[in-house]
């Protein structure tokens, strides 16, 4: 009977991508938002309807992974569908979209499609100026070498900022927040240091004040419109900044947490204000009539801050660890997909996923091989989706600290191997990471860390040839 149901599934997708193989694509993404910090996760106090109605009605993934511990790596595999050392993109503000890696913006415009980026770049500079954003780390020291907006990665429309603003009034210093967040910073006028781009040497200050993510969204709304009415299918990145520091909430969000903290309610204020715009952008997806051939993912792309950052509250729950953490904590985050016309039944997926599948699902779903002159550390989704497969038959790979923490994935079993030791966990029994069984399981560990070298060996040999 499960053999059925598999042909009945893949039969019934066969059909209905018969009339239409191009479906919208919508990639929503926030930053440093944890595991725990959505309703649908349990969360006691945080509001976040929208996202619990995308659960409610869609795919649910229960163990979705952002390919690195934090932000720019991440990102970087969403575009690519390849681990981000491999490319030299190692940690927030260094390594860059390289001109020789094939982005999945790239792909899409040779099937006809129009692209846009809207809010967080974070794969490289917008501007060759030096100091002329905030900027630290690489990208401070030689913004000509990592010049990369995406206008030179095949993106047709942009409102994109190079880093972090704050979350409220994105474009203005919030001035000085407590470490323990508890008063409120005075009103300022002065410039946060970073801009919205729009095009080369472009940027634009009018209609930034107020909510960052309604700012992101007035944005997205008219690209997606001018797509439908020229009748193109579309493809989206939207990568809202709530709620990464600077975590500003606006009064009348923060007044829907009026019980808790100070430091709470901006931190939920910025989260539930992320929320209604997701709303608002499945409410005009539906008024322009695509919202069923749209597929639309929302993620994280990390754990969330450690707690005691200014404002940060974000939450886990019951995973061990924070950014910048291989524990789980670290990288397991909130994972939805909704596509009405091809997945009609709502359900969870308990397989791990990651943001490295993006692009090799994609590529599945158009019909399209991946490119064979290069390795993917993503794979096609898609069985799982439609009910043909219940597990993940590879393995993900994980890198961290420059490759001094590394970790191997399986559907079961977990390795973290530094220099010092070897840690194995069940995740099925164990997903808060508690009983180091590397000792207990010593077969198990050999296998899994003579797996996890080769894999790294070869990921390091591809950094190593980077510029």
């Amino acid at each position: 009977m499960k053999c059925l149901g598999c042909f009945l599934g893949f039969f019934l997708f066969a059909q209905l991508t018969q009339a239409s193989d191009r479906p919208n694509i919508i990639l929503c993404m926030s930053d440093d938002q944890g595991w725990g910090d959505v309703g649908y996760n349990g969360h006691p106090h945080l509001k976040t309807p929208n996202l619990d109605q995308m659960a409610a009605e869609g795919i649910t993934f229960t163990r979705f992974y952002s390919a690195a511990a934090m932000c720019s790596p991440t990102r970087a595999s969403c575009y690519t569908g390849r681990h981000p050392y491999r490319f030299g993109v190692t940690f927030a503000m260094k390594g860059m979209l390289e001109p020789s890696e094939i982005p999945i913006t790239r792909v899409l415009k040779e099937q006809g499609y129009t692209t846009g980026h809207f809010g967080k770049w974070h794969l490289g500079t917008l501007s060759r100026k030096q100091g002329d954003q905030n900027r630290w780390g690489a990208y401070a020291k030689d913004p000509e070498r990592y010049y990369c907006p995406p206008w030179e990665r095949d993106v047709d429309v942009c409102f994109v900022t190079e880093s972090k603003v704050p979350t409220w009034d994105p474009l203005l210093d919030p001035g000085p927040i407590k470490s323990n967040g508890e008063i409120d910073p005075a009103p300022t006028s002065k410039p946060y240091g970073n801009e919205y781009f729009t095009g080369p040497n472009t940027t634009v200050t009018e209609n930034t004040l107020g909510d960052d993510s309604r700012v992101i969204m007035d944005r997205v709304i008219p690209f997606i419109r001018q797509a439908v009415a020229a009748k193109q299918p579309f493809f989206a990145v939207v990568w809202f900044h709530a709620p990464h520091s600077p975590v500003v909430g606006g009064a009348k969000y923060r007044e829907m947490y009026s019980g808790q903290p100070e430091p709470a309610q901006h931190y939920y204020a910025c989260l539930t204000a992320m929320d209604e715009q997701l709303g608002r952008l499945r409410s005009e997806l539906d008024g322009l009539g695509v919202a069923k051939d749209t597929m639309l993912w929302f993620c994280s792309d990390n754990g969330p801050a450690r707690q005691g950052s200014p404002r940060h509250v974000g939450s886990a729950k019951h995973l061990r660890g924070y950014k910048l953490s291989i524990h789980e904590g670290g990288i397991r985050v909130p994972g939805l997909l909704v596509w009405p016309d091809k997945l009609q039944q709502p359900r969870k997926i308990d397989a791990p996923c990651s943001t490295l599948d993006y692009f090799p699902t994609i590529l599945d779903v158009l019909g399209i091989d991946l490119p064979d002159d290069r390795l993917y550390d993503g794979i096609s989704l898609l069985p799982l989706l439609i009910g043909e497969q219940d597990r993940r038959e590879q393995a993900l790979g994980f890198l961290n600290r420059d490759g001094q923490e590394a970790v191997w994935m399986e559907q079961r079993y977990k390795l973290i191997a530094t220099a010092k030791k070897q840690e194995l966990y069940d995740l099925l029994a164990d997903p808060g990471e508690t009983q180091n069984l590397a000792e207990l399981q010593p077969q198990v560990t050999t296998r899994m860390h003579a797996e996890l070298l080769k894999w790294k060996r070869g990921v390091m040999e591809d950094l190593a040839g980077v510029p």
